[in-house]
């Protein structure tokens, strides 16, 4: 396990994924991947749009109960574990040095990049404007799950959420749509990760060392 963070007059040296960052980035890959295939189960048992069902191959459970069990496990890990995600993030100052700024402009460049098929990302330090957007939209979108998740699961018990959200139908719509979000940037990120593998080797590894400025010192 590499060395903490060495930190002088406000500069803190380290690795680009320290180990408290990558042990809960695979911890919130196994728990959101248990979710998303006990939540098909669940789906299945009470579909929401007509005609679409997924196949038993992608769900984890073999019935509804067994589908809840393996659903709210996930979710308490995957609740204080990102939990912890976030107080790290902030509290590091991690998200504000690798998610801000951002810009339209960067964001539309960096598009155009993409489509050019322009994916060597030399620089795996840096998040492009694509990524910091995909980041930010699945914390926002991780957030929202665990909101709506406790509406559909207590909607008697918390029915001031459940009414708050529209209702039990439209919380478990708003359910449905995060965990599609959820399971594209899975699909993206993944791919991403075997088209530029230094990036996974990063996640891994802890990657190269880095410097940036301490919440104290940007305050």
């Amino acid at each position: 396990m590499d060395a903490g963070p060495f930190v002088v007059d406000g500069i803190r040296t380290q690795k680009l994924h320290p180990w408290p960052v990558r042990i809960m980035h695979w911890i919130n890959a196994a728990a959101i991947i248990v979710m998303i295939g006990s939540g098909l189960g669940i789906y299945n048992d009470s579909v929401i749009i007509q005609g679409l069902h997924f196949p038993e191959y992608l769900v984890l459970g073999s019935w509804m109960a067994k589908n809840l069990q393996w659903h709210l496990a996930a979710m308490w890990v995957f609740m204080l574990n990102g939990l912890a995600y976030l107080i790290y993030g902030i509290a590091t100052g991690r998200f504000r040095n690798k998610l801000f700024p951002i810009t339209a402009g960067e964001i539309w460049e960096t598009i155009r990049e993409t489509m050019r098929l322009k994916l060597s990302h030399e620089d795996v330090t840096m998040y492009n404007a694509v990524q910091k957007t995909l980041y930010i939209v699945v914390i926002v979108a991780a957030v929202a799950q665990v909101v709506s998740g406790f509406a559909i699961w207590k909607p008697m018990q918390l029915s001031w959420l459940t009414d708050a959200l529209g209702g039990f139908q439209i919380a478990r719509i708003i359910h449905l749509t995060g965990m599609a979000i959820i399971a594209g940037f899975l699909l993206v990120h993944v791919a991403l990760a075997l088209l530029v593998p230094r990036t996974l080797w990063a996640m891994l590894s802890g990657g190269p060392k880095i410097t940036t400025r301490t919440v104290e010192a940007a305050r």
